[in-house]
């Protein structure tokens, strides 16, 4: 590939990226914003936005893959190294709230474009891992449900649906919202409603302690 094609090519990558970015910020700003919109704040004209995405709807579809991606990562980072399925639990709710909550409004408006059964699709490989540490928190006695764990898993996902509907409804704060739903995920696996909530306001504050010595005198 020569340095020019190599340019290009970069620029172009540039281009999508900057587009995404854009978009995602228009659309949470407006879920009905169209393509032109999307161009004009993206400074690029509409053949530029349709040369990378050639509908509105695939537009949106990669921008839920983009979330996905993010969202199995911070799922993988938050249980990493973390023996006790229950803790594994709430610390990956915690990991994936942020980006959860910051995705929630795109989730909304995808489940027009893109339909729930395609996010579904989307999310099975961070199912499957999920599947994996409600088995193993079953066979520990850790968690207690009259579900087998694939279909808890399904009830776990449909919970971080309904809260993150809940909070765009303004039903529920969205500074709470997260540990909100790693508590309500634990006791759906079986975990009684206070060690659950005293486990996750350990972690959620143990982290926040971190941030704020992260960060420094101001």
């Amino acid at each position: 590939m020569s340095a020019m094609t190599t340019g290009n090519t970069s620029r172009a990558d540039a281009n999508r990226r900057r587009i995404l970015d854009v978009a995602l910020a228009e659309l949470l700003r407006d879920p009905d914003a169209s393509m032109d919109q999307i161009a004009r704040a993206a400074g690029v004209v509409r053949r530029t936005v349709y040369g990378h995405f050639p509908s509105r709807e695939a537009l949106i579809g990669t921008l839920v893959d983009d979330a996905v991606r993010a969202l199995a990562d911070a799922h993988a980072a938050g249980r990493a190294g973390v023996e006790d399925p229950a803790e594994a639990v709430a610390r990956s709710v915690l990991a994936i709230w942020p980006i959860a909550d910051r995705y929630r409004l795109l989730v909304a408006l995808a489940q027009r474009t893109v339909t729930m059964q395609g996010i579904r699709e989307r999310l099975a490989p961070v199912r499957g891992d999920t599947v994996e540490l409600l088995q193993r928190g079953l066979d520990q006695g850790v968690f207690r449900s009259v579900l087998p764990a694939p279909a808890l898993a399904y009830v776990h996902e449909q919970v971080l649906f309904a809260l993150m509907e809940a909070v765009n409804d303004g039903l529920v704060p969205a500074g709470e919202a997260g540990r909100a739903a790693a508590t309500t995920v634990l006791t759906t696996a079986g975990v009684p409603a206070s060690p659950a909530g005293a486990l996750v306001r350990r972690i959620a504050d143990g982290a926040a302690g971190q941030n704020t010595r992260a960060a420094g005198p101001t």
